[in-house]
């Protein structure tokens, strides 16, 4: 079954990546970062994403990094492209140019848009029953 329509549950591996039960997490590296988008794509495709909008190229997702070096400003702001479920980050170490991050999140969570957003931790609000 598909990660979409499964979701990985708390301290699970699937496939190299990680979960949390809301959020799971994985990096792809390839030989240069077309390479490794066309990973990223291909596993998306696979796992129930395939319909969610993802930038055509790398070249087109490039345009999604943010200029800064600033680290802290990188902490607080999604260097790449976000698009709900999906998250492909750009790696804050810039000598990783060929690999992503890639961050699916669990939509059935019953709070899944106010955490994909942040709303909860903009507002300083505490999440309530895990």
């Amino acid at each position: 079954m598909a990660l979409r329509e499964e979701f990985p549950p708390a301290g699970s591996d699937y496939m190299g990546g990680e979960s949390d039960g809301y959020e799971y997490r994985t990096v792809f590296a390839g030989s240069n970062l077309e390479t490794t988008y066309e990973m990223v794509r291909q596993f998306l495709k696979e796992e129930g994403y395939g319909e969610v909008p993802i930038p055509a190229s790398a070249e087109e997702l490039k345009l999604f990094r943010l200029p800064t070096r600033n680290k802290q400003i990188l902490l607080f702001e999604d260097n790449g492209y976000v698009h709900n479920p999906v998250r492909i980050l750009f790696p804050l170490d810039r000598r990783k140019r060929a690999s992503l991050i890639l961050c699916l999140y669990n939509e059935k969570d019953p709070q899944h848009l106010l955490k994909f957003h942040r709303v909860l931790e903009r507002t300083g609000r505490q999440e309530r029953g895990g």
